[in-house]
């Protein structure tokens, strides 16, 4: 016997349950990688960059990552590549290239701030990336339009570079120290002047008398004062007289 209609008409409307799909995962990139990898610097510090790390941020394993990247290395090397494709780099002016790239090296100095401890990536590696060679490219325009010779702009970038990075590395390594409640190998300004007025007078006389002066500076003001010696006293290449023009000797 056919059912009852009620039940047959309810029959014919029933849905079927939907039925719970997990949602696709996003395919892993190098795009993707260097997103997860800067977020584990961004987060937990440079010291926590593993394969493992950045896999977990992606929600995969480790081995799924050597499909797209290298290694570790390979992974410095994009990271930093990201944060110079960020740079601005003006068009070389003779001008004002004293400020073009002191704004250079300051902005990589607010980039590697932004990641503590990231800067130890730049400086174990001699970069092919090409966003890190045209922030090359661009400071050594900068330094040839003010005039400096080229093996000593190229001897300059390494030596500003090297600060940036060890002045941005130490500023994070305190900053790691001072996050420790029980670490008290961080002291004050205060502190640090009071223990170096401190010392014996016979064999700390300068130590002791300049003591304010040997923990002065706030925000960058170190960092200005070092570019700056090495900016200023860059040697510059000599002008050449034009030919046919007058000589000033007799």
């Amino acid at each position: 016997m056919p059912g009852d209609p009620k039940q047959r008409r309810a029959a014919r409307h029933a849905q079927p349950a939907p039925t719970r799909q997990k949602p696709r995962k996003a395919p892993i990139t190098v795009e993707r990688i260097t997103d997860a990898a800067l977020e584990v610097v961004a987060t937990q510090g440079y010291e926590a960059l593993t394969m493992r790390s950045v896999a977990s941020v992606l929600d995969t394993g480790p081995a799924s990552l050597y499909a797209h990247v290298v290694n570790k290395a390979d992974i410095d090397e994009l990271i930093i590549g990201r944060l110079c494709g960020r740079l601005v780099l003006p068009e070389p002016d003779p001008a004002t290239w004293r400020e073009q790239i002191l704004d250079v090296c300051a902005q990589i100095r607010d980039q590697y701030l932004a990641y503590p401890g990231i800067s130890q990536a730049a400086l174990a590696m001699f970069s092919t990336n090409l966003d890190v060679l045209r922030v090359n490219e661009g400071m050594l325009t900068i330094l040839l339009a003010g005039g400096i010779e080229p093996q000593t702009a190229a001897w300059a970038i390494d030596a500003l570079s090297l600060y940036v990075s060890a002045y941005t590395l130490e500023i994070s390594l305190v900053s790691q120290r001072q996050s420790r409640q029980d670490d008290e190998w961080v002291v004050s300004r205060d502190e640090l002047v009071r223990r170096f007025a401190a010392l014996p007078a016979d064999r700390f006389p300068h130590t002791k008398r300049y003591a304010a002066e040997l923990t002065s500076g706030t925000g960058h003001e170190r960092f200005d004062f070092t570019l700056g010696l090495i900016i200023d006293n860059l040697p510059r290449r000599r002008t050449t007289p034009a030919a046919g023009s007058a000589s000033l000797s007799t």
